[in-house]
């Protein structure tokens, strides 16, 4: 379960409709991060990796942090031992959980989360915080060696979670009904984090974050839906 030292936000997105670059979870990066400064940036799910570190950096400047890219860093290992805080992006979660193995960053970044550093992910950055990847909607564009991930929270992510459209003519199947195909092989519970929503975890607490519900999915239960505000553990662990 979730440690007493945990500070984690999960995002469904870094961005939604109508609004800039993480504009919607600006108040709660900036309670998260509150007494930190220097940010370490993760990249490496999207393949130009400067470009995504100066839209990162510009916009974390603009809320009065100063972010570091890991892929700048001589030793990436030792960046994230002496990092204050890590917010890991979106793009491609099979690339980015292959270069956590690559760089062998998963171990060290479980150890500082549990030690209480500030941890922010955002859609793949939110995947990989679960035991595994298995209930990303990325393509599997590069095999990792596994699909076990950080595990800094006990349940599955499933970001930028859509309701099934009654007036669709799509005959594939929906979001929920993958995720139930996950629940037939596997017991892990998923949150399924509709965009602008957020889970916010301090101590052994998560909060969803955001105007909307979450969809929650447990095997051998009907999905739930957890409103804004409420804590999601006792839903997925009841």
């Amino acid at each position: 379960m979730l440690h007493e030292a945990n500070c984690i936000l999960l995002l469904s997105s870094s961005n939604t409709h109508g609004t800039g670059y993480l504009d919607h979870a600006e108040s709660e990066i900036r309670n998260l991060f509150r007494d930190i400064r220097d940010v370490l940036f993760v990249p490496y799910a999207l393949h130009d990796l400067d470009t995504y570190a100066a839209k990162a950096a510009d916009r974390f400047r603009l809320m009065g942090f100063h972010l570091k890219s890991i892929h700048q860093a001589a030793e990436p290992r030792l960046a994230v031992e002496q990092a204050q805080a890590i917010f890991i992006g979106g793009g491609n979660t099979f690339r980015l959980l292959n270069f956590l193995y690559r760089f062998n960053l998963l171990e060290p970044i479980r150890r500082k989360v549990a030690s209480g550093m500030p941890y922010i992910g955002s859609s793949a950055g939110s995947n990989v915080a679960g035991p595994t990847i298995k209930t990303t909607k990325d393509m599997p564009i590069i095999q990792p060696p596994s699909f076990d991930a950080l595990c800094i929270v006990p349940f599955q992510i499933s970001p930028h979670y859509q309701d099934p459209d009654p007036t669709s003519k799509h005959m594939g199947e929906t979001q929920e009904e993958r995720i139930l195909q996950f629940l037939e092989d596997n017991d892990t519970p998923v949150a399924g984090l509709r965009e602008s929503t957020m889970v916010s975890i301090e101590g052994r607490s998560a909060i969803l974050k955001g105007p909307l519900s979450a969809r929650l999915f447990r095997k051998g239960v009907e999905p739930r839906e957890a409103p804004a505000g409420s804590d999601i553990i006792p839903i997925l662990f009841e």
